[in-house]
């Protein structure tokens, strides 16, 4: 009878010039079943091949979908290709070092939403050092208060704050109300924002336009062959990455040793593979289970949030390549070890089985010499041991969980991390026949807010002195009721000049013009 270490020993794989390895034995699967999905991941590697060879594989788009490209350039299809990321990357590397000696800025403003954010705050936050050359800060949602809040902080400092604006198009709501909001804080300052102010952005977009004509200080590129999603080792992420200091150097060589490792086209030997069989495996190729990802180390916190849009977004889909309605995803969510132990692992071990764990493991306890917290014990032995204890528990209460192993936490290994993930969705998405690439449910969503900013703005429009209900207001401009309702409570706590005259049910209170 094979034992757990049988299977720990079969299912093992590691990469010795990373240090990255993928333990997938507590997944209860059958080499059966790995056998039967043997036509499904050959069909997934060459559809993997054809993307990073230029097809198009995006097709409701008609674009490429390069990343990949982005940490070897030679991969790219076209010599123009190859010079625009090598010429970005050049100027990335000047624009910093420019910065860095010109001593005037200690702090960096980013300005983006999704993508243009959750990339860049990960990397940030995992590979900042107090030797950063300068201090990241985010306006990361349209958030007055959180604006506020980053205002006030940088205040003091605006003279010596670089602003980086993120947005392919120039028009995400988010981004510009962001761009105005620091643009009109530098000129209540008396500071001339365009001498502080950087654009990421699609060429000739409306940001690339309002940046070139107000002569702002750089202007870099953003592809239409780069999602969002995968963006951070493009413009998107190196030039605050770049500011702050991070070896972006070492994020693009780990992310492209993993591509080397991940493009074996023999399965057990592909851990990107092996990850995106896992999923299928948990969730019945259905997401019927969610992932919960448990990095256990405080750098890797905001992994798991990181990896929301990445799986999320890309797998998230009502139909398949065919047109068929599929309703594929898999919900993804996660805090850190060994928090979680006193968080939400009961659960887990002892509640609803609809979900599967992976367990991130950084094998380096700490850089420096660790006392004993009891004898011959440290702190790093106890993270250790809730690592390896909550894998027991969970795969002896039937609950299946996969580990992957990196020796530390830098800058290669962040970009490996990365790099392993971004194939393993891709993966996936062929083996459920599904677009990863794309993201029309975001689209909906803005054209949902967009119908309720209209709605907001025709009901100030038709309030007066006189005190009307939402009814009557809905009538009048012919909009729905309850949206109408929805727009004059927000008017009457955000506007001093709307009033709420009477109280009571949604239906019975008014308001008016003061």
């Amino acid at each position: 009878m094979s034992t757990l270490w049988d299977r720990f020993q079969k299912y093992y794989v590691a990469n010795d010039e990373l240090g990255v390895s993928l333990d997938i034995s507590r997944m209860s699967f059958t080499d059966e079943w790995l056998a039967g999905m043997e036509p499904a991941a050959q069909k997934a590697f060459a559809a993997m091949g054809e993307l990073e060879r230029g097809a198009i594989a995006n097709p409701d788009e008609k674009r490429m979908v390069g990343h990949y490209w982005l940490r070897c350039a030679e991969l790219a299809p076209t010599p123009e290709l190859r010079a625009e990321i090598g010429n970005c990357y050049a100027s990335i590397r000047q624009f910093a070092l420019d910065a860095h000696k010109s001593g005037k800025f200690t702090d960096v403003l980013v300005i983006g939403i999704g993508g243009s954010a959750l990339g860049p705050q990960f990397v940030a936050d995992a590979l900042g050092t107090s030797a950063d050359k300068m201090r990241l800060h985010f306006f990361d949602n349209t958030d007055p208060q959180g604006m506020d809040r980053v205002l006030e902080t940088l205040t003091p400092r605006f003279e010596h704050t670089l602003v980086v604006v993120i947005s392919k198009s120039g028009s995400t709501p988010e981004t510009r109300n962001g761009m105005l909001e620091a643009e009109a804080a530098y000129k209540r300052a008396g500071i001339a924002f365009n001498t502080h102010a950087v654009a990421v952005t699609g060429v000739g977009s409306q940001l690339d336009q309002y940046a070139s004509a107000a002569k702002w200080l750089a202007r870099f590129p953003m592809w239409d062959w780069v999602g969002g999603r995968t963006s951070v080792m493009s413009a998107v992420g190196l030039v605050p990455l770049a500011l702050q200091g991070v070896n972006v150097g070492g994020i693009l060589q780990g992310a492209a040793a993993m591509d080397v490792w991940t493009r074996v086209g023999e399965t057990r030997k592909n851990p990107a593979m092996l990850l995106a069989l896992m999923w299928h495996f948990a969730g019945g190729g259905k997401g019927a289970k969610d992932m919960v990802v448990l990095p256990y180390k405080d750098r890797l916190c905001l992994f798991s949030k990181y990896l929301q849009q990445l799986v999320m977004e890309s797998l998230g889909k009502k139909h398949d390549l065919d047109g068929k309605v599929a309703e594929q995803g898999i919900a993804v969510y996660g805090n850190k070890g060994s928090t979680d132990q006193h968080a939400y692992v009961q659960q887990l071990r002892d509640g609803v089985n609809n979900f599967f764990a992976t367990l991130i493991e950084v094998r380096k306890a700490r850089d420096t010499a660790s006392m004993e917290v009891e004898p011959g014990v440290k702190c790093g032995d106890y993270l250790q041991g809730f690592l390896r204890g909550t894998r027991t528990a969970l795969f002896e209460g039937g609950r299946g969980n996969i580990t992957v192993s990196i020796p530390e936490v830098n800058a290669n290994t962040v970009g490996a991390l990365i790099a392993l993930y971004e194939r393993a969705v891709g993966f996936y998405a062929s083996l459920v026949n599904i677009n990863a690439y794309h993201q029309p449910g975001v689209e909906a969503g803005k054209k949902a807010a967009a119908s309720v900013l209209k709605t907001l703005l025709n009901t100030r429009a038709a309030l007066t002195a006189q005190p009307q209900s939402a009814a009557q207001i809905a009538a009048s401009t012919d909009e729905d009721a309850e949206s109408v309702f929805h727009a004059l409570t927000h008017l009457s706590t955000n506007d001093a000049k709307v009033k709420r005259v009477s109280a009571g049910a949604p239906g019975a209170q008014t308001f008016a013009l003061v």
